[in-house]
């Protein structure tokens, strides 16, 4: 395991505890942690070179965005991945996005079974893909994290395991 791989498993487990205690990551993590990377891959001996943190930092915004611009996941998710992206590159940050989306899933179902809200989050699944095929995809207000309605999954969690696969497979 790189050094630049220890360091992105330390700031997700950080943004986890964040995360599951106030329902936020913080901006003071994401971006601390996507300056250090650009800084050390710049000017470290281990580092990938300037441009490497810069791409990685590109696709981590790039892959979760789509859900944010939909109001359906949190910006601190989004400068997660960016600042994991960073440090790790751009192929590993989409492997994290896979597993991760995957374990998000599977953390969905869980969470909806214990607090017996999985009968309505698929009714709520069912009324977002009517909504997209009759006024195209685009935020439905009832459904967005504003309407506070519906269940919030501490996602950093499922961005954590995402990592931990990627990371575990190399």
């Amino acid at each position: 395991m790189t050094s630049p791989e220890l360091i992105a498993i330390a700031i997700a487990i950080a943004a986890c505890c964040w995360d599951v205690a106030t329902s936020r990551i913080p901006n003071a993590l994401t971006l601390s942690a996507a300056a250090l990377a650009i800084v050390f891959h710049a000017f470290a001996p281990a580092g990938g070179g300037a441009w490497f943190p810069l791409v990685g930092l590109a696709a981590g915004l790039a892959v979760f965005f789509p859900m944010f611009a939909l109001r359906a996941m949190g910006a601190g998710d989004v400068k997660l991945m960016a600042a994991l992206g960073a440090w790790i590159g751009w192929k590993s940050i989409v492997f994290v996005a896979l597993y991760g989306s995957l374990a998000g899933g599977v953390l969905a179902l869980v969470v909806g079974l214990r607090r017996r809200y999985l009968r309505q989050a698929f009714s709520n699944l069912k009324l977002l893909a009517t909504y997209w095929w009759v006024e195209g995809v685009k935020p439905l207000p009832a459904l967005t994290l504003e309407a506070k309605n519906g269940v919030r999954l501490p996602y950093a969690l499922a961005i954590a395991a995402g990592l931990a696969v990627t990371v575990w497979q190399r």
